[in-house]
């Protein structure tokens, strides 16, 4: 029960915030609409026991404690950080007694990954029977992090982080609730939401710290991110900075500048991020942007994992480093990137289109009655090793997906693809290299 003065003490825009009803939730439709899986559930009064996955401040503790209160259930909050087995007893038993007056009970666990898989375990007569409604909150995998027999009792539910309607929903109703509009320009007011990151907490905290500035002059995105930096400098590998840095780096590579992509890898590993994440983003980087610019870009990049697993930090850290330096000083080209792209879209418009009949293998007779592999040119008996024969579907126009830039290795792949091209003109048109 709040005390005398309780009522009085400061509240977080946060907490102010926060929802009393699930309409007024925002950004999660998809579970809270009429026929989504959790208005469902509150339309027939019966929550089944589930797992909510999602990103950090994307409104999970809000949702359990309003499905409690759309069911007339008792809310039960623990947190898996502060919580343990004797505290799960105490709910149990409350439940139990609940229970047998015909009133349910909610167990929230927030974190519920953090429970060990012995702890975990000791859920699942109290879920079974009913004794219990569970709803875990977890921004982890729940395949990674939850054993299967929780997994097999509970629904995930995997929610959204927060779009930008949302988000500026969200600063909308901060305004309404101060009495006055954020000290932004509207360029500040983009990035404030750019540096929520989805996070609709992290939006209005940061907010809290804006409506404390002076109204005037207004703060535009520049303005903004040097205050909020000077405000919010702490890492979590866990949450918005995670995410954040891993951009700084991705960009800082992209744009060639090694030295600030060193930086930018040196604040995450003493951060304490996983290196395992960082070698992903950079493998992940060597395809995307670079390609075949630099097609060894890509053995450089699992080379350097590879020996990191092998050697660990921090001796494995000059690996990540030489692996960055590498990165953002081959040539860059999306060219790669972009071709797969054109190329998969061609494919879902074109539909189940046979490949030509040429170039079909025809291991039986039949096949061969029917036309497999007729006419198919064996290139290398070409006297260019280069037959120009067409291997696009027949109903389909030739496409060019990929287009090389004039970096790096794809300037010599360029030139290929030029005289390959007009070797096939001319094999189309009859011209002295070709047949006709």
């Amino acid at each position: 029960m709040a005390s005398l003065f309780e009522a009085d003490a400061p509240r977080p825009l946060a907490d102010r915030l926060r929802p009393k009803v699930l309409t007024e939730v925002v950004g999660q439709d998809h579970l809270l609409g009429p026929e989504a899986p959790l208005g469902r559930m509150l339309a027939r009064q019966r929550v089944a026991s589930i797992l909510l996955w999602g990103p950090p401040g994307c409104g999970k503790t809000t949702i359990a404690r309003l499905l409690a209160d759309g069911t007339d259930m008792e809310f039960e909050p623990l947190s898996a950080v502060f919580s343990g087995v004797a505290d799960l007893r105490k709910v149990f038993e409350k439940a139990k007694e609940r229970r047998q007056m015909g009133r349910g009970t909610l167990l929230f666990i927030d974190e519920i990954h953090r429970f060990n898989r012995a702890q975990q375990d000791g859920f699942l007569p109290y879920v079974e029977d009913g004794t219990v409604v569970l709803v875990g909150a977890t921004t982890e995998n729940p395949s990674f992090e939850l054993n299967a027999a929780l997994l097999s009792r509970c629904q995930v539910l995997v929610l959204r982080r927060l779009d930008d309607t949302a988000l500026d929903l969200l600063l909308t109703r901060a305004e309404e609730i101060e009495g006055r509009a954020l000290p932004l320009t509207p360029d500040g007011r983009e990035a404030l939401k750019a540096m929520a990151d989805g996070d609709g907490r992290y939006l209005l905290n940061l907010a809290e710290e804006v409506f404390l500035l002076p109204p005037e002059p207004l703060l535009d995105g520049a303005g903004l991110a040097k205050t909020v930096q000077h405000r919010a400098p702490v890492y979590d590998k866990n949450r918005e900075e995670h995410y954040n840095l891993i951009s700084a780096l991705h960009k800082s590579l992209r744009g060639s500048d090694a030295d600030a992509a060193l930086y930018w890898l040196s604040r995450m590993l003493a951060g304490g991020e996983d290196a395992g994440y960082i070698m992903r983003r950079l493998t992940r980087f060597a395809s995307e942007d670079i390609g075949m610019a630099d097609p060894a870009a890509l053995p450089q990049a699992l080379a350097c994992w590879d020996a990191y697993e092998r050697i660990g930090s921090p001796e494995g850290d000059l690996m990540l480093a030489q692996c960055v330096i590498y990165l953002a000083t081959a040539p860059k080209s999306n060219a790669a990137y972009k071709a797969a792209g054109a190329a998969k879209r061609a494919a879902k418009t074109t539909g189940s289109l046979a490949p030509p009949a040429h170039i079909l293998n025809a291991p039986t007779n039949l096949m061969k009655d029917l036309g497999y592999g007729k006419g198919y040119a064996y290139d290398h008996d070409a006297p260019d090793g280069f037959s120009g024969a067409d291997y696009f579907p027949e109903d389909m126009r030739r496409e060019q997906f990929y287009r090389p830039v004039e970096r790096g290795f794809e300037r010599e792949i360029q030139k290929r693809l030029a005289y390959w091209d007009k070797l096939r003109r001319q094999r189309v048109a009859g011209g002295p290299d070709g047949d006709g």
